[in-house]
C-alpha cells in the first residue's frame, strides 16, 4: 500500500508541473521563473542533505564530479527546463505533461545510439506512436491558440534534451548519494542560466504576485524536491514498476489542465492520450521481455 500511495503521489507532482508552470510564466518571464526555481531548489536540497545526513559519502565532490555534475546539470537542467518553461509559455499545460511521458521511449533510443546499438523495430515505432499521439491531442488546441507550432518544437527539444541527460546519468559511474547529485546538479544549472537571464529577460515584467510565488514555491518543493525523492525511492524498489507510474502523468496533467486553466478535453484529446500510453505500456513490455530472456 506504501508503494501505491507513494506512485500516485509522483504522478500527481510530476503531472503538476507543466500547469503550475503556466501560471508562474504569467507574472515573470520564463528564464527568471526557471532561474529562481534551480537557485531555490537547490539550495534547500544542499543544506537539508549536509545538514542532517551522516556518512562519508556525503561530502564536498571532487573536481572531476564537478565536472560530470556540471555537464548533467546543463543537459538536465539548465537546457531541459529553459526550453521547457518556454514551450509552457506557447503550449497548453496538458501537452506538457503528455510529453514529458514520452522520456522513457526517447531515453531507449537514445540509449540505443550512444551504445552503438541500432534502435529496434519496437522501439523506434513505440517513439513514432508516442509522437503522433501528442499530435493528435495537440490540433484541436493548435486552432484556438492554445497550443502553437513553435511552442511544440520547443517542447519536444526539451524531451530530447532530458533523454540525452538521462542516458549520460547511466554512463557515469556516481560516488555521491542521490540527494547530493540532485542538489548540485540543480544548483550548478541555475549558475549556468544565469547570465542569459541577466542579459534576456526584462525585469520590469516580473510581478512578485500569488502566480508567481505560489507556482516557484510548487515547482522548487513539491515538483523538484518531494516528486524527485518519491521518484528516487520508486526506482531503488523497481525501475521498470517504477517507469509505470509514468502512465498516469497524462491523465493527471490533462485533468489539472481542465480543472485549473479551463483548457478544452476533446475527443482528440482522449484519443492521444490513448496512443501515448499504448506506446509506453508497448515500450515497457519490450524492455520486460528483454529483461527476462
Amino acid at each position: 500500500m506504501k508503494k501505491v500511495l507513494i506512485g500516485l503521489l509522483f504522478a500527481m507532482l510530476w503531472a503538476s508541473a507543466s500547469v503550475a508552470t503556466k501560471f508562474g510564466v504569467l507574472s515573470a518571464p520564463p528564464l527568471v521563473l526557471a532561474n529562481v526555481r534551480f537557485f531555490i531548489a537547490g539550495i534547500i536540497l544542499l543544506g537539508l542533505t549536509y545538514s542532517f545526513s551522516r556518512g562519508e559519502e556525503y561530502r564536498i565532490p571532487t573536481k572531476e564530479e564537478f565536472k560530470q555534475l556540471t555537464l548533467f546539470g546543463f543537459l538536465n537542467t539548465t537546457l531541459y527546463l529553459s526550453l521547457y518553461v518556454f514551450a509552457m509559455k506557447y503550449t497548453a499545460a496538458g501537452i506538457g505533461s503528455l510529453a514529458v511521458s514520452t522520456n522513457p521511449l526517447l531515453i531507449v533510443v537514445f540509449s540505443a545510439l550512444w551504445l552503438g546499438r541500432k534502435p529496434s523495430g519496437t522501439e523506434v515505432f513505440c517513439v513514432l506512436l508516442g509522437m503522433t499521439g501528442i499530435g493528435i491531442a495537440s490540433y484541436p488546441l493548435l486552432q484556438d491558440s492554445h497550443t502553437t507550432l513553435g511552442g511544440l518544437v520547443l517542447l519536444i527539444s526539451s524531451m530530447i534534451a532530458v533523454s540525452v541527460a538521462s542516458v549520460y546519468y547511466a554512463t557515469v559511474k556516481w560516488k555521491l548519494p542521490n540527494l547530493l547529485i540532485n542538489g548540485w546538479q540543480v544548483f550548478i544549472a541555475g549558475i549556468l542560466l544565469l547570465p542569459f537571464t541577466l542579459g534576456l529577460s526584462d525585469f520590469s515584467t516580473v510581478r512578485l504576485d500569488y502566480n508567481f510565488l505560489s507556482s516557484i514555491l510548487w515547482l522548487s518543493i513539491a515538483v523538484s524536491i518531494v516528486g524527485l525523492i518519491c521518484w528516487f525511492h520508486l526506482l531503488r524498489i523497481d525501475t521498470v514498476k517504477a517507469s509505470l507510474w509514468l502512465f498516469l502523468c497524462p491523465v493527471f496533467g490533462f485533468f489539472y489542465a481542465w480543472w485549473l486553466m479551463h483548457e478544452p478535453i476533446t475527443v482528440f484529446t482522449i484519443a492521444g492520450t490513448f496512443l501515448v500510453i499504448l506506446s509506453l505500456y508497448l515500450g515497457q513490455r519490450s524492455g520486460w521481455k528483454k529483461k527476462s530472456s
